[in-house]
């Protein structure tokens, strides 16, 4: 797809995650819109899957570390034909396998049942081992947020990629710059986040706006072209993008908006279609 096309489909993303969630009346939006360009990439244009056939064993393989941006993976999901945009509504509905976390068992297109923050990069890099242990060509993505690399099994597992040279793994951090408590730099600073996965010998690729999807492009396809050592792709992105009042707003880490909100988060996102297609 093209860069345009990829931008229009990602705004399409954005409208399932806002919808899901004011039908939940719960939910994370923050970090399901700052990561909505990057599932769109991944699932449009990055990996090599098929809807049809969501279990093919040479599928790459995407697990969703901060799992509780479900939503963003449930709408992109739903956008790229594993399960009817029409189910986004009943996340978190009692008998929903729309889950308010990612759950392998009951939903088509998730490959790692997610939510512990900081245990799915552990799962990515078991894959990406099984892959070189057994030939097999697959790569593994997967999506940490930038308040979940402060648990110390990241680093573990980072240690353990690099070890063992997992050159099909890529590790692609999240960096809005918020948590739930506020600032990542206040509650406990990761930075430089870059720095230390250099440290456990991984190719690095700092991405200047995780929201833009020529630089998207440009990191994955440096990503593909590494040899040797697994990459981390450490994108600055915004938390909320795409929804005026929510963009850079901590207080929409964790809730969903309100009738009156909704109504205005889809209105903001309508006209960004708009200036889309008069491109």
């Amino acid at each position: 797809m093209e860069n345009l096309e990829l931008q229009k489909t990602a705004n399409e993303v954005r409208k399932g995650i806002v919808t899901a969630l004011h039908a939940a009346k719960a939910g994370h939006p923050g970090g399901s819109l700052s990561a909505a360009d990057v599932f769109t990439y991944l699932y449009f244009e990055e990996m090599n899957i098929d809807p049809k056939d969501p279990k093919k064993a040479d599928r790459d393989r995407f697990v969703l570390s901060k799992g509780h941006t479900a939503p963003g993976l449930y709408s992109v999901l739903a956008q790229r034909g594993y399960f009817p945009k029409e189910d986004l509504v009943t996340l978190r509905h009692l008998g929903s396998y729309l889950q308010g976390h990612p759950d392998m068992k009951h939903i088509p297109g998730v490959d790692m049942s997610s939510g512990s923050l900081g245990q799915g990069i552990s799962a990515a890099v078991g894959m990406a081992l099984s892959a070189k242990l057994s030939n097999d060509s697959y790569r593994v993505y997967t999506l940490l947020g930038d308040g979940e690399i402060q648990e110390g099994q990241v680093w573990e597992a980072a240690m353990f990629a690099g070890a063992r040279k997992l050159d099909n793994l890529v590790v692609i951090v999240d960096n809005n710059g918020l948590q739930i408590d506020g600032k990542i730099e206040d509650v406990c600073s990761p930075y430089p986040i870059d720095k230390k996965f250099e440290a456990f010998n991984f190719h690095v690729i700092n991405v200047a706006d995780g929201n833009d999807m020529a630089q998207l492009r440009a990191a994955f396809d440096e990503a593909k072209a590494t040899k040797g050592m697994p990459t981390a792709i450490v994108m600055k992105t915004v938390k909320g993008k795409g929804v005026s009042f929510m963009e850079n707003q901590v207080g929409w880490h964790g809730k969903a908006p309100n009738d009156e909100e909704y109504a205005q988060a889809m209105a903001d996102l309508e006209k960004v279609g708009e200036a889309l297609c008069q491109k």
